[in-house]
């Protein structure tokens, strides 16, 4: 029975005792005198189980079919449902039930059915109390950037890592699943988003060598602010890198990378995707589409802060390493471990000791500037190295000295040699 029941029963108990007037007991229950009196006749008859509610207990007239239920359940039994971590929660399996097997039915009906069949628990994850941020009010005034490693192919493929990029206000995504969280993977995943929406004003990173990272002793004594591959392209892009100071800091796109988790996996799964490149395949034409009509966010301000992509060749200019090197006395520049000769040029010359800056894509292309301008070069084999005195004396020391022969009188009894004391003196006889 319910609390309004009950509380009912406790005034008819008053009433058939003499201590309540029944016109009175029905203001106290909020109703008419004609409902008191209906209400009274039914204390009198049943007593308090005689004030339940007619229909509790009953099946509802809107109940789905048996045979409906049956199927639908059996449906999420063989292809959602699994061990905790990778089975399908209710939300999703509704969303994938309607849209590849034809079968429309309410996620919290389902949620309802799975829990009754044990194939879904109200487990609930405590997390840590804090304070959450307010949204930027812009699209494109702060995009937060993060990878995740995990395993997203499972068994089968290779473990990697999501590169996940997210918009502040908006909730729009995109993510490029990759090998390693590396400088390339950064900047594939920022020229991406570069080209498909433009230029954010602002990127919200973690401390990590990719992006920033702490100056050294010596950059501190002398005021030099540190800048990584990644930083400078960034500053040749206009976009400030803000590094959080905990993971709960760029919370957005830490909670997102729960959703893909749970969600792309066993999208993937469903797929048979074994491959990075068939997920970024899946990630670019499927997934991220669908993910982004169905989780945006309507931003507080209508007015779009990312700045018009630069043109492709102005891109290719930007996404490089640079390296800078002293050219040698002969004209050659050493750049990890390969040497390149400079050759002679016309308009431009590069001198001995001077510093160029040794430009490198991620396709393994190569250029040479100095002064801002190209030089040509040709790559020449890696000298020999000469052998040394250093090198001469070490072997002669490791060379073991011939052993003498059996027969040699250094193997002799030294008694019997011509210079010992009984061989002296029959030399001085000799000699007298």
């Amino acid at each position: 029975m319910s609390c309004k029941e009950l509380r009912r029963a406790g005034v008819m108990a008053r009433v058939e005792s003499g201590e309540l007037k029944l016109v009175d007991a029905a203001v106290m229950m909020g109703m008419s005198y004609r409902q008191g009196k209906r209400v009274a006749k039914r204390y009198r008859e049943g007593g308090t189980q005689g004030l339940k509610h007619r229909s509790a207990g009953r099946e509802s007239n809107r109940r789905k079919a048996k045979k409906f239920r049956g199927r639908v359940l059996r449906l999420v039994g063989k292809k959602y449902s699994g061990e905790e971590g990778k089975r399908f929660g209710p939300t999703l399996a509704a969303e994938h039930l309607a849209s590849d097997d034809q079968v429309e039915v309410n996620a919290q009906t389902l949620r309802r059915w799975m829990l009754a069949e044990g194939l879904w628990s109200r487990a609930r994850k405590r997390r840590q109390h804090g304070k959450r941020r307010e949204r930027k009010a812009h699209v494109g005034e702060l995009v937060q950037m993060d990878g995740s490693f995990h395993e997203w192919l499972e068994e089968r493929g290779p473990r990697g890592c999501l590169m996940n990029m997210v918009d502040d206000a908006s909730g729009d995504t995109l993510a490029r699943l990759g090998s390693e969280e590396t400088i390339w993977a950064a900047a594939g995943v920022l020229r991406a988003w570069v080209k498909k929406y433009g230029m954010p004003v602002a990127l919200y990173t973690d401390w990590k060598n990719v992006y920033v990272r702490e100056a050294s002793r010596k950059e501190q004594l002398q005021g030099v602010v540190p800048v990584t591959q990644f930083g400078r392209m960034c500053q040749r892009l206009g976009i400030r890198i803000i590094a959080a100071n905990s993971p709960q800091a760029k919370g957005r796109v830490e909670r997102n990378h729960g959703t893909h988790q749970d969600r792309l996996v066993k999208k993937m799964r469903l797929k048979k995707i074994k491959t990075h490149t068939e997920a970024n395949q899946f990630l670019e034409k499927e997934y991220l589409p669908e993910h982004n009509r169905r989780f945006r966010r309507r931003p507080a301000q209508p007015e779009d802060y990312h700045r018009a992509a630069p043109r492709a060749a102005e891109l290719e200019a930007v996404f490089h390493l640079e390296s800078v090197r002293i050219i040698g006395n002969d004209w050659v520049v050493r750049h990890d471990n390969r040497y390149f000769q400079v050759k002679a040029q016309a308009q431009q010359y590069a001198p001995a000791k001077g510093k160029v800056t040794v430009c490198e894509w991620e396709d393994g292309r190569l250029e040479i500037c100095y002064r801002g301008r190209a030089v040509a070069w040709e790559e020449i084999p890696c000298p020999v190295p000469a052998e040394t005195a250093r090198t001469r004396e070490s072997k002669a020391k490791k060379q073991k000295p011939p052993r003498p022969k059996a027969d040699h009188p250094w193997r002799g009894d030294y008694r019997k040699m011509p210079w010992s004391k009984p061989g002296l003196q029959s030399l001085q006889e000799m000699a007298g």
